[in-house]
This record gives C-alpha cells, structure tokens and sequence, in this order.
C-alpha cells in the first residue's frame, strides 16, 4: 500500500526514549523528510541524555617538559610537577593522579606537607597552592600570589606550619600553611648581608633550617653569599662571601657542618664555627693537566650530602663533568668513601632526590634510593647494592620511547587476549633490575567493580607498534611489534626511501586489528602494509612481497595544500614523519630515465627468515614508483579478511565507479591500463587479485571542508575517504544481503559496490573476485567519515570475523583445518530472509541513516554548520549503541541511532595541536582518548555511569600513618647540643608578635576545591574513621605535650621555691650593711 507523507510525521524523532514509528527524517535544520519503505521501524532507544556525562579519567605516560620534583617520605609517594602547569603524583602501581593549576603556568617548586596529605606548589607566575590529597581528586585549597617578587625557592621544616619563601630580589618571606597568609616577619637581603657590601647577594636559591637548632635558617644567595639567620635575635650569626656561584646546599645531619656545589664544578665543606675558608674543597671530575691547572668543569646543579650508620657518607651530585670530554651524556655521580661512580643517563637530568630511611634532617639519614627525573625519562637507582642497579618502572613512562603516530583503542576485548600477548611479551624483557620492591609504594588501589578488558594500541615513528592493557585505569605493556624487521636495513643516503622519507622510513601511519580472529594491519609512511597473524610458535617462514604498480594521467593529478597531504596532519614541532614528496613531480625530474620505474621504497627480506612467537608477518604489499614518481601515501585501510579481502585506497579517481550516475556529469578520463602491471610478487597469493590495484586511480589527496564546490574544475576532484566491508544489499531489488564495499568520498558522495565473491574453498583459491557497481550513490554534507550498520531493532551488526587458528600449531588429525567463519548479529529476533538493515552514514558536516535494501534516508542531522568533524564512531553505550563525534572546535557530541537526537554536546578543549587530531579515537563504554602531548595519553569518558562509579575506580593517595617517632637524643647530646625543641615558629612568626605583611605584597585568593573537596574526602566510612583518629592521636599528642610543658613548669616553681627558701634563711638575720 502506498504511503502518503504527514504534515507532521517528522515529530517522530522528538520522543526520547520512546519508540520510533514510521520512517521519517528530521534536520537540525528542521527539514523533516519522508520515503516509502517496505516495513515500519521499531527501535526501543532507551539512552537520554541523562545517560551521558564528559570528564577526563586518567593520564597515562610520563609528564611532558617535567620541571620539578618531590618526594613524601612516610606516605612514600611522589610528584612531578611540569612545564605547562601540571603536577603527576605516583604511588604504588594503580595509584596514578594528575592535577592541572588553571593558569597553566610552570611549576617550579613543589613541597609536601610531609604526611598531612597535602602539597604546595609554587608556579611560574609567582603564585603559591595548597592541594588537598585527602581526596580521590585532589583540589586547591588557599592560593598566594606575589605582586611585587618573583619566587625562586621555598622551604618547608618537617612538622612546621610555617613555609620559608625566598625571591629573586634575595629577600625571605614566611607563609602560614594552615591559613595562607603572608607573616609580617620578613628577613631582608639588605640586613641579611653587612652593610659594608656594595652588590646584591643575587636571588635566593637554597633555604633550610639547621638541624643542630631550628631557630637557625641558612639562607644561601647565588652570587655566593651565604648567611645563617638567627630566627630570635634577628641577626646574622655568620656570613661567607665566596668566589663562585652558588647552586645548593646540603647539611650533614649533625649540622656540625655543611657542602656547597658551584658553578665551576666544585664542592666545598664548610665548618659553621669557622667561616672564613672552606675546610675542603674538591673537583670530583677535574683532572690537573700536563702544565699543572685544572680541567676547567660543568656546574654542579645540586648535591646531597647524606650519612649512613654502617658506611661512609654518601655524596650525591648531578653535573661536575669536564668541559673538555665532548659528546659525553648527562651524569650523575655517586661518591661512596673512595669509590666514585658515574651514571650516564639518556637525557638532560632536571632534577634528582634521595630518599632517607627517616622524615628528620637530624638523625643519621640512611639513604637507600635517588630517583632522577629526566628530561624525558624517570631512573630510579637502588643504593642499597654495590652496583647501583636501576628498578622497574611498573608506570607507563615509556610511550614515548619512539615518538606516537597513531593510536587505536578497543574496549571490551576477548578475556584470553591480554594473557596471551602478556606472556610472550614477558619473554622478551630486560634483566638486570633490582629485585628489591619499588619504592614509591604510597596509596591504596583496588579493581574495581566496572571493569572490563581494554587495550590501546599505539604506532611509533620507529616502525615499532605497542599493545597495551588499559583495564581498570592502568596501563601496562603488553607486547611489542618491529614491523621494521620485515625489511633490510636501508643504508643511510641510498634507496627509495632516502628519497621519499630521509627519517622513519618505517613510521606507522594507521593499524587495524581485529581481536577475534587476531590479525593485524599495519600501514606505513613509506607506502607498505603489512598483514601479521598471530602464533604462539615461532617458525622459519619466507616473507610474501606483492608489489603494486599504480599510475594515472598527469592532468588528473591536483596539488594539496600544505597541511593536507594526508590525513595524519602533520604539525610545528611533533615527531609525526613527514614526506618529501608533497609535490609530485614530473617524470625523470629526479631520476635518470633508465631508472624511472625502479621498486619500492624499502626492501622486503628475500631470505627464509626465522620468526618468533606472536604477530609473524603473512604479506607485504608495496607501491611503487611510476615515472620517477614516488607512490602516493595510502590514506585508508579496510580489512575485510573474514573475505580473505583487503582494501587499500590512495586518491582514487571515482569516474568509473559511478558510471551513468555520476551527478557531476564528468568526462570519463581513464588511466592507461596497458601500463599498469603487478611485479616482483614471489608467488601467488592465495587472497584476492588485488581488487584495487585492477580499479584504483591515483590522485593526490585534498580534503573538501565546504558541502558545495563552486569550480567545475574542483569537483572533478575526487578522494576516497572511507570503507567499510559489510554483508548488506547492493541494489534495492536485492532480497537477501550479500558481501559490499560502501565507499565515501571527499565530496560527501557514498557509493555501494557489490563483491561476487566464489563460496567454495577451492573456486576461491583459483577463481579472483569479482566487482560490479550498483550505481548506488547517496549524498551528505562534507567528507564521509564513518559506515556503520544496525539491524531493524537498532542493535550494532559487528562485521563477521574468521575464528582463530595458530597455523604453526603441529597438526590435529581429527581437527579440521578449514576456516569458520562467525556472522554476528545481536538480535536474535531478526530473520535473515530479507529484513533489512539500517545504514549509518556520517560525514565532516552531517550524519543520515539509510533503510537497506530501499535506500530510503530515514533521518538525518546536521552536526556542525561553523566546524567540521574529525572523527566520529558509532559505539555501545549502557547496552545500547549511539554516534559519538568529536569537532575540530572542541565539542564532543553525542547522537542516537536510529534517530539521531543530540544527546550531549560538551565543548570539551579546543583544538590547539593537531596531534589531538591525529590521535582522538573512541570505543565501547563510553571512553575515548587522545595524545595530550608529544609524551602522554589522556583519557576520558562521556559515561554517566563510569563518571558515577570514578571515584571507586581511582586510587587513595592519602592512607593514615602515624608518624615515625624522634630518635632519643640522649642528656648529653641534648643538653650540648643546643636548645633546638624549645623553638616556638608561632612566637615568632605569628600575627601577636610580628605583625600583619603588607597587603599590597601578597594577594590571598581562596581555592574553588575547599569545601567540595572536603565533601568528597568525607564520603567514604573508612576515611571519616581515619581521620578522626588522626585527629584524636593529634589532640592526644598535644595533650600529652601540654602535660610535659606543666609538669616542666610545676618542677621550674618547686625548684625556684626551694632555692628563693634558702635564701630567705639566709639572709634573715643579716643587717642591712651587710649586704
């Protein structure tokens, strides 16, 4: 019966939730449409946007342009603190935070609130922060910031409420931790030095208590200048005026004396009762030449001096080395009594700490650990052992071992997967760590409820490929792929490859894995692809080379513009590979005539070469050059190898496939197929006759941001921009579905190609397959993106995959070795007799759902008028499925399928690098990530559940310890040793005694996370229990101090009753001329 269209029906799709009746098809732009249809569509949708929530979950890598470094010693955790204002703070495995300052300046500072969880930082901007720990999320409490100083150290005693701040002017501010606000007591540079000084003393740049008497702060200045600051007296007890610059300070415990490093690679001990020379001066790396001076030295940039009770001192400094030694790496130096070791490292060393058995700088420090934050690496060395052995990192800091150029992410996989790549990865790891456990074990973190096995895979500029397990937040390497072992080395300067790409001929471009049946694609920079299947044997195989031969007309080729030359964006200042041939070139412009069509660009092995177990290289396709040309960079990649088919598009020239259809009406310009061949293969494939290399054109790649081109001469400028394999229906009089390939161009056009594909084993050896356009053509706004397809109750139809076998397992008689294929359809209610399906089409601008087999566009939407889409995916969300896009503007969006509702539309960030570009991909579960430097990946998630369920997820960093106590000092060690526990810091510093600071010095700005981030510290039982007994052992303590201060008291008064009796007797009968 025919169907007539209502005036109305496009309020269909404005019910949510409800269910969708017949076909109709609304815009955003309000142009409902309708088509006749063979059947109604009944789809429950069951998500709203209540279902949808956008928020960042979890960093993964190591903190890009790292600055600054601290360490808790009873909570045992650790922050970085990073150039663009970001602070990652690390405990046990699990237990991972990161925190972002809004300013995004430098952090330069960072100090611990050593077990009251909590963290001070000190930015760029010269403002001080006080993050609350006690919480999942960490939050700022107080902020300070300094309008007339820059700040440029600070110093924070152990269990001192006071923060010690120095400035570039050489002025000592203090600040209250508790309240956050500036002290009136204020030691000035101009007091500090005598009078008599002509020069600035130059910014501070060491501050610390000594540990023989808190009420003494060493105060050390970079011109050279160092002063002891008596807190009480308000004087300088002592001050040295030295040569060279000063860059740090260490005490030794006794503070009996203390070292200094300088700028012209020395370290000098100083006796603080005799100031007038140094008692020792050395050059650990500066050697007396043949004429009697010495080697002229690096700065040393920090030194630790620290003791230990069964060995000698330990004497630990980054820098120091010769000048003249050129090409030598970054050293750290350790000196242990007469032994001397230098440790190379592999980059820059921005800052190094030593971790102490004890929190208190007077007791013997036992140091068993430095960790050593590189420029782009995180080392930490066991002192425990004679050879300094490096520990494990069990964090992720390797990402960038070999720059990132591409990312995938699969959520949900088959729970035997990650086991299997674990335990061959395993065999190829590194040895020689400390077996010793890894110290920086702070926090508590268990799995969560929510959990489920994921794995990101990410492409490196080196040819090298990671899988990694991403389940329950974490990320952990898996295995690593070396798709460069499937070539011979280059040598440097000769081949294609040092003409097409000069470095990382062998940079992944794109992946495709299919879990299931676990084989893997690979395409790289240098036009190959390469097919892996997985094996848990290793074998002797000979690598299977196909190379394909492809041209077109000279005329049809259009240059792209810079940035667009393919659709990995290349970027200032990333590692992404970057071609040397954007422009192509007229033949034998850069080759000799006899050498215009010489091979690929790299070289397959030729030779039986012995693999191991794992992914094991099954095919190699290559491009080659045509008249002196390089071949074109493959944009796209579509396995469909459930067909034993793969399809590998350049910039192909559409004409031919549309044929009558085509609604550009243009001239049919075929390539000269007598000089197209396929050479050089070692045999015959068992797969397809290369079905594109018989129909694909090349042209150079260009992207259409606009839905019209005005020049006739552009539009006959076409590129493929996606595939998609699929059983569905390649004509509308078709009944049952059959194998297709829907093709998406630049100009928003889709195009169904029907596959004749022979069924029997042995036809489909021998026989190729064949391919016939439909004429099916559909049109969207902008370049298609996305193909996805939905059975009649809106249910996602996964493209079916071949069961995995281990061809190199020895042979099962009574296993058959045939292929079984899996067709997976969710709704077991659907028939396969001719139902239908639904067709999800999105494109740069738009998305539209088709009804197969009437082709009819049931509903379509406008995504974006200003901006355009950059990726976009259709994906399962509370066990329903929805189009998730992210926009070149920032937004993350959110669409309902069939009727393509907003759901959410958040302006997450903008797009500022075109790595996030590059990078962004979502999956299954309502997760998606990104690269968010050149050195990290960030994910996030647009689940309200998996945003409700974060905070069980997350690691504590907070755990109640209790405080390691004091050493006894013993009588005589007391009663020598000065009166340091008599120090009263409130006495001093607070308000009573020395006043308020000037307001126009230091603003005091409240933190947004003060009372929320109490909220969420109190949510859980545990942590209000442990934090009223924190409080009650701190009463306790107090009370038992206050109780020793009485009895003290009470004693002082009998005594001075006693003694005023005595001499009261004594002078009772004396007469006044006595006295």
């Amino acid at each position: 019966m025919k169907k007539f269209r209502k005036v109305l029906d496009g309020l269909t799709t404005s019910s949510p939730g409800g269910t969708i009746g017949s076909p109709s098809c609304g815009s955003a732009a309000g142009t409902p449409t309708a088509a006749p249809t063979p059947r109604e569509i009944d789809v429950q949708e069951t998500l709203t946007s209540d279902n949808f929530q956008l928020c960042k979950t979890v960093r993964h890598g190591f903190p890009y342009q790292p600055t600054a470094l601290a360490f808790d010693p009873v909570q045992k955790i650790l922050a970085i603190g990073s150039r663009s204002g970001g602070v990652r703070i690390l405990g046990r495995p699990g237990v991972d935070c990161f925190c972002q300052h809004e300013s995004g300046a430098a952090v330069l500072h960072l100090q611990f609130l050593i077990n009251e969880g909590a963290l001070v930082t000190a930015c760029a901007d010269d403002t001080l922060h006080l993050w609350n720990l006690r919480q999942r999320r960490p939050a700022v409490l107080h902020s300070l910031k300094f309008n007339r100083e820059r700040i440029t150290f600070c110093h924070l005693p152990f269990q001192s409420k006071w923060l010690y701040v120095g400035t570039e002017r050489g002025n000592t501010h203090i600040v209250n931790i508790e309240s956050f606000i500036l002290s009136g007591y204020v030691i000035m540079w101009n007091k500090a030095i005598e009078l008599s000084t002509k020069t600035h003393p130059g910014p501070v740049v060491h501050l610390s208590d000594s540990p023989k008497d808190e009420g003494k702060l060493l105060i050390g200045f970079e011109a050279g200048t160092i002063v002891q600051w008596d807190l009480r007296a308000k004087k300088a007890d002592f001050r040295i005026y030295y040569d060279e610059a000063i860059h740090s300070v260490s005490w030794h415990h006794e503070g009996k004396q203390f070292m200094c490093s300088h700028s012209d690679g020395s370290l000098t001990l100083w006796n603080p009762r005799n100031t007038t020379k140094p008692f020792q001066v050395t050059f650990p790396h500066g050697k007396i030449q043949k004429d009697g001076r010495k080697e002229s030295c690096k700065p040393i940039l920090k030194v630790e001096y620290k003791t230990s009770r069964s060995s000698e001192p330990f004497i630990i400094f980054s820098g120091g080395l010769s000048y003249d030694k050129a090409g030598r790496r970054p050293a750290l130096t350790i000196m242990h009594g007469k032994a001397i070791t230098v440790l190379e490292m592999g980059y820059p060393i921005v800052e190094f700490m030593v971790l102490c058995e004890t929190p208190y700088n007077n007791e013997v420090q036992e140091p068993y650990t430095v960790v050593v934050l590189l420029e782009k690496d995180l080392i930490v060395v066991d002192l425990t052992q004679s050879s300094f052995p490096v520990f494990e990192n069990p964090y992720p800091m390797d990402i960038h071992e070999s720059p990132v150029t591409c990312t995938a992410y699969f959520a949900d996989c088959p729970p035997d997967i990650i086991p299997i790549l674990y335990s061959i990865g395993a065999k190829h790891k590194k040895t020689g760590y400390s077996h010793k456990e890894w110290p920086v074990g702070g926090g508590t973190w268990t799995l969560g409820s929510h959990t489920y096995p994921e794995i990101i895979i990410t492409g490196h500029a080196d040819g090298s490929i990671k899988f990694w397990d991403a389940s329950a937040f974490t990320l952990q390497m898996l295995y690593k792929l070396k798709t460069s072992k499937v070539f011979e080395k280059p040598k440097a300067g000769e081949g294609r490859s040092a003409e097409m790409v000069e470095e990382d001929p062998f940079a992944v471009q794109m992946v495709s894995w299919c879990p299931q049946s676990r084989i893997f694609c690979v395409v790289g920079i240098s036009a190959h692809i390469i097919l892996y299947r997985f094996s848990k044997y290793d074998a002797n195989t000979q690598i299977v080379s196909l190379e394909v031969r492809l041209q077109c007309e000279s005329e049809d080729v259009i240059t792209p513009s810079e940035n667009e030359n393919y659709p990995c964006f290349s970027e200032q200042g990333s590692h992404s590979p970057q071609p040397h041939h954007q422009h192509p070139v007229s033949p034998g412009s850069r080759t000799p005539e006899g050498a215009k069509d010489r091979g690929p660009c790299l070289k397959v092995k030729e030779r039986v070469v012995r693999v191991p177990p794992g992914y094991q290289s099954d095919l190699v396709i290559q491009l080659l050059w045509v008249d002196g040309e390089p071949p074109q960079q493959i944009t796209i990649l579509h396995d469909g190898l459930s067909l034993h088919l793969l399809v590998i598009i350049l910039c192909m020239s559409t004409v031919d496939l549309y044929g009558a259809t085509d609604p550009y009406q243009r001239l049919t310009r075929s390539p000269r197929r007598n000089r197209q061949s396929t050479s050089g293969s070692t045999h015959k494939p068992t797969r397809a006759n290369t079905p594109t290399a018989d129909k694909s054109r090349e042209n150079s790649f260009s992207r259409s941001r606009s839905s019209s081109v005005s020049s006739i001469d552009r539009d006959t400028k076409e590129a493929i921009t996606t595939l998609q394999f699929g059983e569905s229906y390649g004509r509308k009089s078709d009944v049952l579905p059959t194998p297709c390939l829907w093709v998406g161009t630049s100009l928003g056009m889709v195009l169904l190609i029907p596959l004749s594909i022979p069924t029997d084993h042995e036809e489909r050896m021998e026989e190729a397959v064949t391919v016939g356009p439909s004429g099916a053509v559909q049109m969207l706004k902008g370049s298609i993106l996305r193909f996805a397809f939905l059975d009649c109750m809106g249910a996602l139809i996964q493209s079916p995959y071949e069961v995995w076998r281990d061809l190199n397992a020895p042979e099962d008689p009574d296993r058959p070795r045939r292929r079984k294929l899996v067709h997976f359809s969710p709704s077991s209610s659907q028939d396969a007799n001719g139902d239908g399906h639904l067709a999800v089409v999105c494109s740069e601008r738009q998305a539209k759902v088709f009804l197969m087999p009437s082709q009819a566009c049931l509903f379509v939407h406008n995504i974006t008028e200003s901006s355009f889409v950059l990726r976009a995916d259709v994906v399962s969300v509370c066990n329903s499925v929805c189009l998730a896009c992210f926009c070149a503007n920032g937004h993350v969006m959110t669409l309902s399928l069939p009727s393509l509702r907003p759901l959410m539309d958040v302006n997450y960030l903008p797009l500022t690098d075109m790595r996030i570009a590059r990078t962004f991909c979502f999956t299954n579960g309502g997760q998606a990530l990104y690269l968010s430097s050149p050195t990290e990946i960030q994910r996030i998630t647009y689940s309200q559940e998996m945003c409700d369920n974060l905070q069980e997820m997350l690691g504590e960093l907070f755990t109640p310890i209790e405080t390691p106590e004091a050493q006894n000092r013993g009588f005589l060690k007391g009663f020598f040793g000065g009166n340091a526990h008599a120090f009263d810091r409130e006495e001093l510093f607070g308000e009573a005694a020395a006043g308020k600071a000037s307001r126009s010095l230091a603003q005091h700005i409240p933190g947004q996370g003060g009372v929320e981030g109490m909220k969420m510290a109190a949510g859980g039982a545990v942590g209000e229990l442990a934090r009223a007994r924190i409080a009650l052992d701190e009463r306790g303590q107090r009370l038992g101090e206050l109780e020793e201060r009485t009895a003290l008291m009470m004693t002082s008064a009998e005594s001075f009753s006693k003694h005023a009796h005595e001499l009261m007797l004594k002078c009772k009968d004396k007469k006044w001329y006595q006295f």
